[in-house]
């Protein structure tokens, strides 16, 4: 795992860290060939969200969220966006290519071990797919909104 996930894995809400190392890991492993996965995006302050939301609104370029601050679950850090890097140097969000031969796209063998842990992938939504996505189940920005926050502004689940 590098660098760049370790620190956005412990930016993410304490109740998740430890199963998403994991995740990580085991997509790592499962990968035998040229790509490892990155997060590309863990926690996301409100400010942050609402610079997306903008995105295609107010600023230019194309539409990338729906969700105003305090309504993406990556607000709450209990969801995370991946991208493949592929010979440790390039991105890659590409869903069908099967870097390590197997049969099996890189991108679909995450998906699966992701929803083996519990997580509801972006891929799966009916409207605006978000590929990179993944997010913890059973949370809603709604009531998480309304929960108190820790010491270190994490909720309180």
């Amino acid at each position: 795992m590098d660098k760049v996930t370790q620190e956005r894995i412990s930016k993410l809400h304490p109740s998740v860290r430890e199963e998403v190392t994991k995740i990580i890991n085991e997509c790592n492993a499962s990968l035998t060939g040229r790509a490892q996965v990155r997060i590309s995006q863990g926690l996301r302050t409100f400010e942050e969200q609402n610079a997306l939301y903008e995105q295609g609104r107010i600023k230019a370029g194309k539409k990338v969220t729906n969700a105003k601050g305090g309504q993406s679950i990556h607000n709450y850090g209990l969801a995370v966006d991946i991208v493949l890097i592929i010979d440790g140097k390039t991105a890659s969000w590409d869903t069908a290519k099967d870097w390590d031969n197997d049969g099996v796209a890189d991108w679909y063998e995450c998906v699966k071990i992701f929803a083996r842990h519990g997580w509801d992938w972006g891929g799966n939504w009916k409207t605006f797919k978000d590929l990179p996505h993944f997010e913890k189940k059973g949370y809603n920005w709604r009531t998480l909104l309304s929960k108190k926050r820790d010491k270190n502004n994490y909720v309180i689940l």
